[in-house]
């Protein structure tokens, strides 16, 4: 909408009114009634012994007040009282009564000028019916009663009817309007809940493949670089490391296939829906569905199929076997814990480990794993590199550490890494099994 009042380029209602339609009948009811007034002026001149002219053109002007009806209801009804004793305005005085109760006027207001109404249209028809010598006082009483009520009790109970009948449907139209513009929010906020579980998802599948590619792949190139130092001299151990190498590789294989087929798993179908008594809430209905979709996208790579602290022995030893010096330190007793609490507690080792073949060569690791009550800690710990091991030269992209934070963080843990006094590094995290 323009700020002329044009929409589409055609021009909006004029003045008070709220659609061209309402103009045109509001127009057309003053017309008639001018007709009318006008029609009744020449009476009214006649007994007041004015020109016809005159009674002509003041019936016109009273009548043609009608048009004014939405805009002042209660100086059209005035009108209307004000020209009863002059017996016009019949039109007038109808639809002035109805338009009254039916606005926003308040109701007291409407009774007083009904009642007004009825007295004056009472009066004017008792004087004008008494003058007749054959008729009964009390037919003519009774008469005027019944003209009095049937010209205004009639517009005034049908204009307070219609008055509410419009209140209930605006009333309806907001709140069906609010109803949508809560359901908007809900479908913004269902889908931005959608988008933030998937960058979630997103986030996990990359930390898992980087733990499961990082470490595999530095054990491959530490194994193939031990293999390029001892092909001539020891071809025993040369063979051995070629195997070890594709176990490896056979190994990072296998993690990865199982990852992707897990990725590319059809997803579940959908319940069929259980009819309830009563309607649920749209609040409640939203987030049952983003539960449903956060649960859905959490399921994508299941922790239930994750490796275990039960593995880290096979964990350390690959370690080892491929030069490193090792020792794991195992404090309590250990407990079967979640399934989220043993994955994140292996990869924090393995990606720790991964490190230190990066990092560290040749330098002492040491292994602790602590199940204490109510939580597991863990620590890798390498001293300073020996400085006769060769750099494996693995590429490092900033991310091992990372993951292991949001790893450890996402399920209520501490985590702490940084140098030693003695020139290696520590990496310790404490993770909640409750």
């Amino acid at each position: 909408m323009t700020e002329t009042g044009e929409v589409e380029g055609r021009a909006g209602p004029p003045l008070w009114w709220a659609r061209r339609r309402d103009a045109a009948w509001d127009v057309a009811l003053g017309g008639v009634s001018a007709v009318e007034c006008a029609w009744e002026g020449v009476p009214f001149a006649a007994e007041a012994g004015l020109p016809t002219t005159v009674g002509v053109l003041f019936g016109f002007v009273v009548g043609a007040t009608l048009v004014l009806r939405r805009r002042w209801p209660i100086a059209v009804v005035l009108v209307g009282i004000a020209v009863s004793p002059a017996a016009m305005g019949f039109l007038l005085a109808v639809v002035g009564m109805y338009t009254l109760a039916s606005s926003e006027v308040p109701r007291r207001i409407t009774a007083t000028l009904a009642s007004m109404s009825l007295a004056a249209t009472f009066v004017v028809m008792y004087m004008r019916t008494r003058g007749d010598v054959e008729a009964d006082p009390t037919l003519v009483v009774v008469l005027s009663v019944f003209v009095a009520v049937a010209l205004t009790v009639p517009p005034v109970l049908f204009g307070l009817y219609i008055g509410a009948r419009r209140r209930l449907m605006e009333s309806l139209q907001e709140r069906a309007d609010s109803l949508e513009r809560e359901l908007s929010l809900l479908a913004d906020r269902a889908e931005e809940r959608a988008e933030w579980a998937r960058t979630e998802e997103r986030t996990r599948i990359a930390r898992e493949m980087h733990d499961v590619v990082a470490h595999r792949v530095s054990l491959m190139v530490v194994h193939a670089a031990a293999l390029e130092a001892v092909a001539v001299k020891d071809p025993a151990r040369a063979a051995k490391n070629a195997a070890l190498v594709g176990d490896m590789g056979r190994q990072a294989l296998t993690e990865l296939r199982e990852m992707l087929g897990v990725l590319r798993a059809p997803p579940k179908p959908a319940p069929a829906p259980v009819p309830a008594p009563d309607l649920v809430p749209v609040a409640a209905v939203a987030a049952v569905a983003a539960a449903e979709g956060a649960g859905g996208a959490g399921a994508v790579c299941g922790v239930e199929d994750g490796p275990s602290l039960g593995e880290l022995e096979a964990l350390v030893g690959q370690s080892r076997a491929a030069g490193m010096a090792v020792e794991m330190l195992v404090h309590g007793e250990g407990a079967a814990y979640a399934a989220d609490v043993e994955q994140t507690a292996f990869r924090v080792v393995q990606e720790a480990l991964t490190n230190c073949h990066k990092h560290a060569p040749g330098a002492r690791v040491v292994v602790r794993l602590a199940h204490r009550a109510g939580e597991v800690a863990m620590q890798v710990e390498n001293g300073p590199c020996d400085g006769k091991s060769p750099e494996p030269g693995l590429p490092s992209g900033g991310n091992g550490l990372v993951g292991m934070r949001e790893r450890v963080l996402g399920l209520g843990g501490v985590f702490v890494s940084g140098p030693t006094d003695a020139g290696g590094f520590k990496v310790s995290a404490v993770l909640p099994t409750a």
